[in-house]
């Protein structure tokens, strides 16, 4: 543990984390570890450093999107993990190491001489923290595992999209950053236990878990009940009304008042209240066995309305509604403005970046978004000079050595 950095806010500004990992499942763990002002030292193979670099959909002047996002608030530092002399630079700096985040395929570590049982003899306080496809342990734990693996093998293709179609991908990477939120939990869990009684210890996620324990009483449904759960596209099965809905300008609008209480609320908003009391819709059971009647019939009233006068007859009498958001509504929309969900950085390349604030809030203790993700190798002479002690001679000789 540090002295907490003045240049870092948030409650973990006195914790020191080794980043090993690439792409998604470590190096999200690490941003959230650096979103509440750990110092995050990502290390990097020198000359091509993480694929996250290139990774996105849009990258205007050459640059990748994603990259100043999951890399932001962290240092960069270049080294060779498959050399003598880089894993023993590591070993150096493990003995100041709270946490280390790596997600390789399990053994790559000891092949490395940087397993466990190694660096827990150099420094018993350490934290490592192991993302996979499959666990540390089992009879596929060598396997080779992307997130979209984990996410079928973990229950959640199978149920996602329209049943007409093969099972789909959600839209983002969300094994891979299911993963990574369960070890930051646990490397958090792991810290406490170690304030405790001063032990490190191996937090193991994998991610066909990290998607399993998502999903609700999949298995036991099945288990007890015989019953599997499939697509069933927008709509919720049995759970109506919780669809979206067309309004007269050709706009989607989100409703959700499947509790009685909500219910009554949007019969009244319709003009129709004496459907709180039809024996078809009054409770939750009823308007399950009837949602594709009742979903047409909403359907039907919610075309009469443009979305803006719908929306506002919606909240006012307390029925949950809302607009399918993209990006473009994000940046506009005031709510995300006034709790400054998104925060605009400065950027070498493109001037400025708008991306997502830190969540959760914290009263006492907030992190915050310093800076954007480094460019590769920013932080090499820092990271040696100032923590490892290394003179100027030597860094070049590791430079020019490959090393780093």
């Amino acid at each position: 543990m540090q002295q907490a950095d003045a240049t870092r806010q948030g409650p973990l500004s006195n914790i020191r984390v080794l980043e090993m990992g690439q792409l998604l499942a470590g190096p999200f763990c690490g941003q959230l570890l650096a979103d509440f002002g750990a110092e995050v030292i990502k290390c990097e193979q020198p000359g091509l450093g993480d694929p996250m670099r290139v990774w996105g959909q849009e990258k205007p002047h050459g640059k990748s999107l994603w990259w100043p996002v999951v890399a932001r608030n962290k240092k960069s530092l270049t080294i060779n993990l498959r050399t003598p002399e880089g894993q023993a630079l590591v070993k150096e700096l493990i003995k100041s190491t709270d946490i280390l985040v790596e997600n390789f395929r399990p053994g790559t570590m000891e092949r490395w001489n940087l397993g466990y049982k190694e660096l827990k003899a150099i420094n018993p306080r350490l934290i490592m923290v192991r993302v996979s496809g499959y666990g540390q342990t089992g009879p596929y734990s060598t396997r080779a595992g992307y997130g979209s693996i984990g996410e079928a093998m973990g229950g959640l293709r199978y149920v996602v999209g329209d049943p007409s179609t093969a099972p789909s991908r959600v839209g983002i990477s969300i094994g891979d950053e299911l993963a990574a939120t369960y070890a930051c939990m646990g490397a958090l869990m792991a810290l406490h236990h170690r304030n405790e009684t001063g032990e490190g210890q191996v937090v193991d996620s994998a991610i066909y878990e990290s998607v399993l324990a998502m999903m609700e009483s999949l298995v036991s449904e099945y288990d007890v009940g015989g019953y599997t759960r499939e697509r069933t596209g927008a709509t919720l099965p049995n759970i109506s009304p919780s669809n979206v809905f067309e309004t007269r300008d050709g706009k989607m609008l989100l409703i959700a008042a499947n509790q009685d209480t909500v219910f009554r609320r949007l019969a009244a908003a319709m003009g129709r209240p004496e459907m709180a009391t039809d024996d078809r819709y009054a409770t939750h059971t009823a308007r399950g066995a009837n949602m594709t009647e009742l979903d047409g019939m909403i359907a039907d009233w919610t075309k009469t309305i443009d979305l803006e006068p719908l929306q506002d007859l919606l909240e006012r009498n307390g029925v949950p509604c809302g607009l399918i958001y993209t990006a473009a509504d994000m940046l506009e929309d005031p709510h995300f403005k006034a709790r400054e969900a998104i925060v605009e950085l400065p950027h070498k390349d493109f001037g400025s970046i708008r991306m997502q604030n830190v969540a959760p809030r914290l009263s006492r203790t907030p992190g915050a978004v310093r800076h954007a993700g480094p460019d590769l190798g920013e932080h090499t002479d820092h990271v040696l000079r100032d923590i490892l002690s290394a003179t100027e001679d030597r860094i070049e000789e590791l430079r020019a050595a490959g090393i780093v």
